[in-house]
């Protein structure tokens, strides 16, 4: 019997829980677990654990717009020090997770519906590409640049990634680039082109009226 996408979102999140200590590259503590500042750690029980910010996915249409559903130290702050985060990724189809970095660990991706062409540029300036189908696993090494596109026509795509890190970081190569005030003609050079073209690129990312 065909698996529902939530029994692959189910799965996916099994399947990604037990190669986390292989990756994780957050500091070891010395404790069980950390309590948050200013909390009482005998006031603590089972809700402190759980995370349900999850729970709208499950039942949710099939997305319109690229989107990112975290689980990461910021939203569930049990995770600090225990080096993992989950991530779960919405493809509409013909939409992209442009090229970005994780600095701080590397990127399990589970592909649970759909189909995703995926890729990452190692130090060398070698690239690496896979098209991946529905119970596919990549893994993006930790710092490097990588990317994913919904290279389906009329149909969308989900993905499970954990990280070894509760805070594994974003820095995305567009924005990064092109919305943080860089001098256009640094880019201009950079890019080996003018400084016309970067204000073009520039106006692209700024925010729509």
């Amino acid at each position: 019997m065909a698996l529902t996408v939530k029994q692959r979102f189910f799965l996916a999140i099994l399947v990604l829980a037990f190669p986390l200590s292989a990756i994780s590259g957050d500091p070891d503590i010395l404790s069980d677990f950390v309590v948050p500042m200013g909390v009482n750690a005998t006031l603590l029980d089972g809700n402190f654990f759980t995370y349900t910010g999850m729970r709208p996915l499950i039942n949710s249409d099939p997305p319109t717009n690229f989107t990112v559903t975290k689980a990461t130290m910021a939203e569930f702050p049990a995770l600090n020090g225990q080096s993992v985060s989950y991530a779960v990724l919405e493809y509409p189809a013909g939409s992209v997770n442009p090229p970005h970095t994780h600095p701080r660990a590397a990127e399990l991706l589970f592909l649970t519906y759909g189909i995703l062409e995926v890729g990452f540029v190692d130090t060398t300036n070698k690239l690496f590409t896979q098209r991946l189908q529905a119970g596919d696993i990549f893994v993006f090494p930790k710092g490097l640049v990588h990317y994913q596109f919904n290279c389906a026509e009329n149909d969308f795509a989900v993905a499970v990634s954990a990280f070894g890190s509760a805070a594994a970081g974003t820095v995305s190569v567009p924005s990064t680039v092109f919305t943080t005030n860089i001098d256009d003609e640094i880019l201009a050079k950079s890019f080996k082109t003018d400084v016309q073209t970067i204000q073009k690129l520039k106006a692209g990312f700024a925010p729509k009226a």
